[in-house]
């Protein structure tokens, strides 16, 4: 899967579903490897904006992602195209 920049709580149900299904692990699967049911692995595919930086750091570690936070790049438009202007 290419990189996404998630930018709201809102986008990561529907990520961390696809990283689970391409990883090739159910629900149950997943639910087992973080020591927790099913239902509480589907409560947090639903909620993702819910769950401790914790618990999502393990879930995305089963998964095979990484969690890579750096500041947003420059727009052209913004970046000045000399040296500093003292």
């Amino acid at each position: 899967m290419p990189d996404f920049t998630v930018r709201t709580a809102e986008q990561l149900p529907a990520l961390l579903q696809a990283f689970r299904k391409q990883s090739g692990l159910t629900q149950a699967d997943t639910a087992l490897r973080l020591g927790i049911s099913q239902q509480a692995l589907s409560n947090i595919e639903r909620h993702a904006d819910k769950v401790s930086a914790d618990r999502l750091l393990k879930l995305l570690g089963i998964l095979g992602v990484e969690l890579v936070l750096r500041k947003p790049s420059e727009s052209p438009a913004s970046t000045p195209s000399a040296g500093p202007s003292w």
